[in-house]
């Protein structure tokens, strides 16, 4: 009795559907799990066939299962290999697995079936089918993304190939302008700097005080073109790699004496040059050329950007394993937020005003000093001057 009583708790507590059947397939249980599966009250379901709680194909073939398995004996799963449907009491269904088993009781033979709900794994499948397609078409469209990526690149680096061929043919007209302008422009520059000159002389005797200003203007200007013209010619030099330094010993106290001298005749009024060297030795292996070139623009510079009554120094040190150049004004100096551009071609302060000049100086000392393999230092104050600072290291004298 106790035995029985368990039986009962177990069937009517079990999770899955719970169903027993005669022979015939007529419904004689089912517990509540079944019932709430199928969406019926037990009295609307004993007493009539299995059938009515299967859809077609599975209410037409019922009757089938039944006699295999009475005739094999083989407890039959009937959603084996395909899906099998139970049909709710308000007409929908729902996927689930059927297993049959034979009850002998007292004189007669029942068949129970044990039904596991497969809804929730039916959706978790069709979860996981939508997740894949999902997957499937972003795979498709990050495919068909990066192919016309792909495309892009590479029509972009066909235009960035035309655009370099475009702009190298540019850079050679460019080239061959500026030096056929350049060395046409030093005729006509040279003529008008000998024209001053001889005004100049012719007009000693006159004593003409507005003469010689003008003179002197005329002067300044042929000069500020000749530098601009040596500016373009140089940078023109360096873009078509035409630069080559020829290293060779000199006397770089004898070099910069003679820069001193040539700057000291254009500086402003009362402007001083002070020349000092550091050092036993005098001698060093450099290109003299494209040092004096980076003296006398560094120079250059302190005297535009200083003013009257000013001093700029201008030294020299040779040590056991360095050449040291340094210039150093206390002129206008260089804005803080302008230093980061100082090298680049055409790039000048915005304190500079009217000052005259072509922006390039500094980028032509720059590479010329890297042709050398040297270093380019400086600092600056704006209103306080600054100091440029040349370095290159040197084969010690023996």
């Amino acid at each position: 009795m106790e035995n029985a009583k368990l039986l009962q708790a177990i069937i009517e507590t079990a999770i899955d559907g719970i169903i027993t059947i005669d022979q015939r397939g007529t419904i004689e249980s089912l517990n509540p799990a079944a019932l709430k599966l199928f969406g019926y009250e037990i009295q609307d379901v004993v007493g009539r066939n299995i059938s009515m709680l299967m859809p077609d194909p599975d209410r037409s073939s019922h009757d089938g299962y039944l006699a295999h398995y009475q005739h094999t004996g083989e407890k039959h799963i009937i959603g084996k290999g395909r899906e099998v449907k139970g049909l709710r009491r308000n007409g929908t269904t729902f996927p689930f697995r059927l297993a049959v088993s034979e009850v002998q009781y007292k004189d007669r033979i029942i068949y129970t079936g044990f039904i596991h709900d497969l809804s929730k794994e039916k959706e978790a499948e069709e979860r996981l089918m939508e997740y894949a397609a999902e997957l499937e078409n972003l795979v498709e469209e990050r495919t068909k993304s990066l192919k016309k990526t792909v495309t892009a690149l590479r029509e972009a680096k066909e235009e960035v190939s035309l655009s370099l061929e475009k702009e190298k043919e540019l850079n050679q007209m460019k080239s061959r302008f500026v030096s056929m302008a350049s060395h046409e422009f030093r005729t006509p520059l040279s003529s008008v700097q000998l024209s001053s000159s001889l005004i100049e002389k012719y007009a000693q005797p006159y004593e003409n005080k507005q003469i010689e200003k003008h003179v002197q203007k005329i002067k300044n200007a042929v000069g500020n073109l000749t530098t601009i013209l040596n500016d373009f010619l140089s940078l023109e030099k360096l873009e078509a790699g035409r630069v080559e330094p020829a290293i060779e010993a000199f006397d770089l106290v004898k070099l910069s004496e003679e820069i001193t001298e040539e700057m000291q005749m254009i500086a402003k009024q009362d402007q001083h040059i002070i020349y000092q060297h550091t050092g036993l030795q005098s001698m060093v292996e450099l290109d003299q050329n494209l040092l004096k070139n980076c003296m006398i623009n560094l120079i250059n510079n302190a005297i535009k950007y200083s003013g009257e009554n000013t001093f700029i120094e201008f030294n020299t040190e040779l040590n056991e394993s360095q050449c040291i150049v340094t210039i150093r004004d206390n002129g206008i100096g260089i804005p803080q937020t302008d230093q980061k551009y100082l090298f680049q071609p055409f790039f000048r302060a915005h304190n500079t005003g009217s000052i005259p000049g072509t922006g390039l100086g500094l980028n032509i000392v720059l590479r010329y000093v890297g042709l050398m393999k040297g270093n380019v230092d400086f600092e600056s104050k704006q209103n306080q001057g600054t100091t440029f600072i040349l370095t290159f290291n040197q084969v010690p004298q023996k």
